[in-house]
C-alpha cells in the first residue's frame, strides 16, 4: 500500500518561513515526479511546485522567488521551502506523487492526506 505522509504544516506570522515534508511508503518501483499543491477556501486546487526525478522543477508564478521544492530520491521524500509567507499562502497543501508499483503498470497520482498551513498575526 502506498502512502504519502505530510508534515511541517502550522500557523506562521507574515514574513516567516515553513519547510513542508512529505515522505511517500510503500511497495514503489519508480516514481516518475512529485509536487505540492494547495486549495484555499472557496478556491479550487491549484499547483504549487513540482519536480521530477532528475531535478527540473515547475513553479507557480504566485511563489517563485520565494518557494524551492528539493527532493531526496533515496528516501522517497519531496520538501517544500516556503519563504516571505503572506495570508494569501493559508491553504490546505497537498503533496502529489506520480508513481508505479511495477514497471508493468501505469504512472498514476497518488495523494497525501493535506496538511494546513495558516499565515496570519
Amino acid at each position: 500500500q502506498v502512502q504519502l505522509v505530510e508534515s511541517g504544516g502550522g500557523l506562521v506570522q507574515p514574513g516567516g518561513s515553513l519547510r513542508l515534508s512529505c515522505a511517500v511508503s510503500g511497495s514503489i518501483f519508480s516514481i516518475s515526479a512529485m509536487g505540492w499543491y494547495r486549495q484555499a477556501p472557496g478556491k479550487q486546487r491549484e499547483l504549487v511546485a513540482t519536480i521530477t526525478s532528475g531535478g527540473s522543477t515547475n513553479y507557480a508564478d504566485s511563489v517563485k522567488g520565494r518557494t524551492t521544492i528539493s527532493r531526496d530520491n533515496a528516501k522517497n521524500t519531496v520538501y517544500l521551502q516556503m519563504n516571505s509567507l503572506t495570508p494569501e499562502d493559508t491553504a490546505v497543501y497537498y503533496c502529489n506523487s506520480r508513481l508505479r508499483i511495477t514497471t508493468v503498470q501505469n504512472f498514476r497520482n497518488y495523494w497525501g492526506q493535506g496538511t494546513q498551513v495558516t499565515v496570519s498575526s
